[in-house]
């Protein structure tokens, strides 16, 4: 078999980890809550849910948490507290660029949301090393849904197996697998390097340029 035209990443836990305890805490110091009511306020909740279809803006977002939690803070100041969750995880950064080296065209397939991506391109260099994006929020779907996975073919022109794809869910990597792609469940960076390996993506040799 071919090796893949592409290669796609999730974001989060595949090349970013979060946690959403790290803002809680920082958002509870000038709320009227507890840390652990703002982590449930907003960690996989029916309200960031609707954020991350874009189903609301950031200042609605920001106004909905506020009303909640009582937070006492501008919207630049919650934007700068909500988007430090991420820390990066090396050896799937290390990955994307071995990928990008080889001139493969790289992609990031994430169920997101505006502050976060603004929080991760002002801070993560990496992240402008990408051939393109598709975020939940700009389409009104979040993964497994087949409406992102669409939107995922039309803006690289690929299909099937032309693509290869690596997310930490299950159910993600499933809805992908059904499409054709070659969907490969994020375990560590090593099985993940593996499976690029093993698909023909790495441990090529680049071609030779003329002798000097």
């Amino acid at each position: 078999m071919r090796p893949p035209h592409i290669v796609v990443f999730d974001l989060g836990k595949v090349l970013l980890d979060f946690d959403y305890g790290i803002v809680a805490p920082r958002i509870a110091a000038h709320s009227r809550v507890s840390a652990p009511e703002v982590k449930r306020l907003l960690n996989q909740s029916p309200l960031l849910h609707r954020f991350e279809t874009g189903l609301m803006t950031k200042q609605q977002f920001y106004e909905e948490v506020s009303s909640a939690t009582g937070f006492q803070g501008d919207i630049e100041v919650f934007s700068e507290m909500f988007g430090d969750i991420f820390t990066p995880i090396p050896p799937m950064i290390e990955l994307h660029a071995a990928v990008r080296t080889l001139g493969v065209p790289v992609y990031i397939f994430s169920n997101t949301n505006e502050l976060a991506i603004g929080h991760i391109r002002r801070h993560h260099p990496f992240f402008a090393g990408f051939d393109g994006y598709v975020f939940s929020y700009e389409h009104g779907a979040m993964k497994p849904d087949a409406k992102l996975y669409e939107v995922l073919e039309r803006v690289t022109n690929r299909r099937g197996a032309e693509i290869f794809y690596l997310d930490d869910r299950a159910e993600n990597v499933e809805a992908a697998a059904a499409r054709g792609w070659r969907a490969v469940l994020h375990e560590t960076p090593a099985k993940s390097r593996a499976t690029l390996e093993a698909a023909g993506l790495l441990g090529q040799t680049l071609p030779a340029g003329p002798p000097p």
